[in-house]
């Protein structure tokens, strides 16, 4: 397994080894002392989600009140998508700015998201099923977005699918509502880069 760290402090590119022959693909997806040694503490699993995404559809930017937030180690068994990590915390030298990873069938790859940071995802093939493990449950109270088209951010989302056909972003009802980044620091749902800071270190002991 090698990790890479983006250039979004607090967020990694997980790639595996994988193993084919005649029968398959075998592969480990996480393992808990690699991942512990280069984040600097274990991933305390609360919730597995799913979602299965047709082509062109986006997801996010999702992000959960610190502390404690929401931490997420992503992949995409089946299909590919563009996953994005967003640093919207207040403060850091990175605000406002986004590194991705593709995810797909083919390479494997992860990403982990560490607290406080932004998270979206587009699916460049229908059917793209995406898999998540979350440090902490679902609390809607705590839960925010923001737009992910927002033009500040500028985030440069695919155009063509996997497949060569084009795509256009389709977003939920309530990702379509979203505020833009300014928005959402005016109102003060941002985390700043403190208090992710803080409570990541508390997890670290």
């Amino acid at each position: 397994m090698e990790y890479r760290e983006l250039s979004i402090e607090g967020a990694w590119e997980i790639t595996p080894r994988q193993f084919g022959d005649e029968r398959g693909v075998f592969l480990e997806w996480f393992k808990a002392a690699p991942f512990a040694n280069v984040v600097g503490h274990g991933l305390s699993l609360a919730q597995a989600n799913c979602s299965v995404s047709a082509a062109g559809v986006l997801r996010g930017i999702h992000f959960a009140q610190v502390p404690p937030s929401q931490a997420k180690y992503v992949t995409c068994p089946k299909g590919a998508v563009l996953d994005v990590a967003i640093d919207i915390r207040v403060g850091s030298p990175t605000f406002g700015q986004y590194d991705t990873v593709l995810l797909d069938d083919v390479d494997r790859r992860a990403i982990y998201l560490s607290e406080g940071l932004g998270h979206a995802f587009m699916s460049l093939e229908e059917g793209s099923t995406v898999v998540y493990l979350c440090s902490t449950p679902y609390a809607p109270g705590r839960e925010h977005g923001i737009h992910p088209l927002d033009p500040a951010l500028g985030i440069a989302w695919p155009t063509t699918a996997r497949d060569g056909s084009p795509l256009s972003p389709l977003l939920s009802p309530k990702d379509e509502a979203a505020p833009t980044l300014a928005q959402a620091q005016e109102q003060g749902v941002l985390p700043t880069i403190a208090e992710a800071l803080e409570y990541r270190n508390s997890l670290m002991g």
